[in-house]
């Protein structure tokens, strides 16, 4: 409907605008950055085609500003639907797309050629009139494009409006390089202009590039946290205390973290670290997960092993480095009798000395032990008694500031919960973002 009706006003336009060496320029970038656009909420692609749609209405006219967008998503379509040959792929997101982009490109023409005319001087308020009309133009196409979707999938049209905030900077800083690029054009002339635009491009493709990768490694990174958490519930079936025991210690160990005023990160890495301490047990056989049998000589051979297969483990699965080494280090002591390497003191790494003194306190205040439980009390007036020794001093007392105060439910992790803890989602977007840093 919108299509048709703007057959009569490019009736009315000069035919000669579409035959203008600056269009058919535009066009090819155009087309090119919508063809490698990256995709923002699964619907909206950001590119710098609206760099060149900006450049029709302010330099060509309506015919070609209605044109270039129209032109630049017919080959995209043809294109992509070529691409997934075989795969379902949806036609009528077409006129969505040719509604949302060129029928307010044709407005924004028809607004600036009343009131500027075509921009030749790079005058002030011609650029800040080009400035308000991009900002329409976006405006329209996002009501536009956000309501045609809602209604082809269904969903509440309120909802589908409200505005992209996190996108409002970068929308703002394109619109003030299209203004830019249309000054430094309206100056130099057409080499200087095509130059930009190819700048423009180039930067689209690279960006496109970028968010493949960025894809790919999200696939990765949520392939690694499934198969680890599905090795802690495999382990847990074997010895039914890992999985409570996992997410107590990672608790405390992020809270010991923050207690001592440790930055986001160190925290972070704590926490995750104290969730996967205990994977290398998933190499032990069954036997030394036994509660009830006795161990021989070669089964604490293997369970001193335990740190040393888990951080082999994590490192082949690319989970982030620095927690396979805390994995691994997390059974050394202070005073050098630990394993698997008998480092001591400095030489432990410090989130590992962290997660030693969670493990410690987990491990003697829970009912779900090879011991007798112990109170909080009992608990922590052995951890001091082992500190300087077994554990590094500093940690105990931050937990014993941090259990100052707290309820038996915090004190008795009883209701550890492995999968609160994962909030696997959020460690995917996390390692992503330590891949890109």
């Amino acid at each position: 409907m919108l299509l048709l009706a703007a057959s009569p006003i490019l009736l009315a336009s000069s035919p000669e605008e579409l035959y203008d060496p600056l269009t058919l320029v535009l066009l090819a970038g155009a087309t090119i950055s919508v063809l490698f656009a990256s995709a923002w909420a699964g619907a909206i692609d950001i590119s710098a085609a609206f760099v060149c749609f900006m450049l029709a209405v302010a330099f060509v006219g309506p015919a070609a500003a209605f044109a270039i967008p129209v032109v630049a998503e017919l080959v995209t379509f043809v294109v992509r639907r070529h691409r997934r040959a075989g795969r379902r792929y949806r036609t009528s997101v077409l006129p969505i797309n040719l509604a949302a982009t060129a029928v307010p490109n044709l407005l924004a023409a028809l607004l600036y050629g009343s009131l500027v005319g075509k921009l030749e001087n790079a005058e002030p308020v011609a650029l800040a009139v080009l400035a308000l009309v991009a900002v329409a133009f976006l405006i329209l196409n996002f009501v536009l494009l956000s309501t045609l979707l809602a209604l082809l999938d269904g969903v509440r049209v309120r909802t589908a409006l409200r505005p992209p905030r996190e996108l409002l900077p970068s929308l703002a800083l394109t619109v003030a390089l299209t203004v830019s690029i249309a000054g430094v054009f309206a100056r130099l002339g057409l080499a200087a202009g095509v130059f930009l635009v190819l700048i423009i491009v180039a930067f689209t493709y690279m960006s496109r590039l970028v968010v493949i990768a960025r894809e790919r490694t999200e696939r990765y990174a949520a392939m690694s946290w499934g198969v680890l958490s599905s090795l802690v519930r495999a382990l847990d079936r074997r010895d039914g205390r890992t999985a409570r025991h996992s997410a107590a210690v990672a608790a405390f160990a992020r809270d010991i973290a923050l207690e001592c005023a440790m930055s986001r990160r160190d925290v972070e890495l704590a926490h995750t670290a104290g969730l996967l301490h205990d994977i290398g047990r998933f190499a032990l056989p069954d036997r030394v997960m036994e509660r009830d049998g006795t161990l021989t000589q070669a089964d604490w051979e293997a369970i001193h092993q335990h740190p040393e297969l888990g951080a082999d483990l994590l490192r082949d699965l690319g989970v982030y480095g620095p927690v396979a080494e805390i994995v691994r280090a997390h059974h050394e002591r202070i005073d050098g009798r630990g394993y698997p390497r008998r480092l001591k003191g400095e030489e432990i790494p410090e989130i590992a000395r962290i997660v030693a003194v969670a493990e410690v306190y987990d491990t003697l205040t829970t009912q779900d032990t090879y011991r007798d439980r112990m109170t909080s009390f009992q608990a922590m007036t052995e951890l001091r008694r082992v500190a300087g020794r077994q554990l590094d001093e500093r940690y105990v007392e931050a937990l014993a500031s941090l259990l100052a105060g707290r309820g038996m439910d915090y004190r008795h992790a009883d209701t550890a919960d492995f999968d609160r803890e994962l909030a696997i989602e959020g460690r995917i977007a996390d390692s992503v973002a330590l891949d890109s840093s």
